[in-house]
């Protein structure tokens, strides 16, 4: 150890949700450690999201250790206030050994055992680290992105705030994921007019058969599947997830409305070249892929209900709205009066600053439970590490529960 190198048991790199969750479990088990967070416990939250973002799954599955939702409204959905208020009261919760605005900058293997860890300007020597920065670091720009004129605006989503901020005139919208398809609705909501580019991504209902999805399929176990289990194991990590919002108490996000009142849809976006937008012939496909993802989820809560003996309200199935008629046209930009581009095909994870071999050929960590194969090392709060809620509030503290019985040799309950 060198002369100015600090020694603790457990460093935390990340103090969000994941880093604070197993920081609780820790604190409550008195073993000694530190969360090293770059920016604030909260700041995702606050400086990575619209104003009018809102939870997409219900108030009752927020679940952080020792500070369940106890607001009067569990089956709606938080509002952003709300939710830097919850993560917040969680923070304030405990003291959590939480040192913000220190990144940490290098993790390498320690000749003595364990990990050298570079945080802010300190150096540690630790014998177990836990990685709970989450996977969304650098946002995804095309390259050619560059080359668009710079009179037109673009924002990544996580920097597009409101209508207001981008310029008059219409807007392109790259990306119909969970992000792409709630700020087209902020958007359609301010009359602004629009063009969405359609992507893979699968769509939910909200409700049916007289209930929250949600509700059905935690009553279905389905929040239990473990990825070992799931049909797509693995894959289901690279899965996109299902568009549907919360907002004024949560609906459905059936882009067949939207283009039917004026939104105009188009297929996956190939390039923009010399300010013309080419897309692929895709947006029939996705669109009915998009809705069959949607049936397919009815169907299986409509086996349950017979299965259970569960009385329940019938529905008509889903009739499409709209259809379209060609969907690669190549758009012209000034044409089309396109002011402004928001960019919602998400972001790539950026560990370039570990230097401990947990990853495989794609520079992705591999883990099982979140524990790798280097001794002592792990990752929390990623997608799918264990189950559909890892990355969400409902399960991370389960899966911090784990690490935590993983790091201390002994079984730590679920709080």
């Amino acid at each position: 150890m060198t002369q100015n190198e600090k020694s603790i048991p457990v460093v935390i790199v990340g103090g969000g949700q994941a880093g604070l969750s197993i920081s609780w479990y820790l604190c409550r088990e008195q073993v000694e450690h530190v969360v090293f967070e770059a920016k604030t416990a909260c700041h995702s939250w606050d400086d990575e999201r619209w104003d009018n973002f809102c939870l997409v799954t219900p108030n009752w599955q927020c679940e952080l250790p020792g500070h369940p939702y106890k607001g009067n409204d569990p089956h709606g959905f938080m509002v952003k206030q709300e939710i830097i208020d919850y993560v917040k009261g969680f923070a304030d919760s405990f003291t959590a050994p939480l040192r913000e605005h220190t990144p940490v900058t290098s993790i390498t293997r320690h000749e003595n055992g364990g990990y050298r860890v570079v945080a802010g300007a300190e150096l540690w020597h630790a014998q177990h680290v836990v990685i709970a920065s989450g996977a969304y670091h650098d946002a995804v720009i095309p390259g050619y992105a560059s080359a668009i004129d710079p009179s037109i605006y673009q924002v990544h989503s996580q920097d597009y705030r409101n209508a207001a901020q981008l310029p008059d005139g219409a807007v392109l919208v790259v990306g119909s994921g969970q992000s792409g398809a709630q700020i087209v609705e902020d958007l359609f909501i301010e009359n602004r007019k629009i063009h969405l580019c359609v992507g893979s991504a699968p769509r939910v209902s909200r409700f049916y058969r007289g209930r929250d999805i949600v509700d059905w399929l935690a009553d279905m176990q389905f929040y239990d599947l473990t990825v070992d289990n799931h049909p797509l194991r693995d894959g289901a990590r690279d899965k996109t997830n299902h568009y549907v919002t919360g907002r004024n108490g949560g609906h459905d996000l059936d882009l067949r409305l939207f283009a039917r009142d004026g939104v105009g849809l188009h297929g996956t976006l190939e390039t923009i070249r010399d300010e013309v937008a080419h897309f692929a012939p895709d947006l029939r496909d996705n669109l009915d892929d998009a809705d069959k993802t949607n049936a397919d989820i009815k169907q299986s809560i409509d086996a349950y209900i017979t299965r259970e003996g569960i009385t329940a309200p019938t529905e008509a199935p889903y009739v499409p709205v709209w259809e379209p008629e060609a969907s690669n046209t190549p758009l012209d930009l000034k044409a089309a009066g396109i002011t402004s581009i928001i960019w919602c095909i998400g972001f790539r994870p950026n560990y370039r600053w570990i230097d401990v071999p947990v990853f495989n050929g794609a520079n992705k960590p591999v883990w099982h439970r979140g524990v790798t194969d280097a001794p002592n090392f792990y990752f929390l709060g990623l997608p799918w590490l264990h189950t559909w809620g890892s990355g969400r509030f409902s399960g991370v503290s389960r899966d911090a529960a784990w690490l935590a019985s993983q790091i201390t040799g002994k079984d730590v309950p679920v709080a």
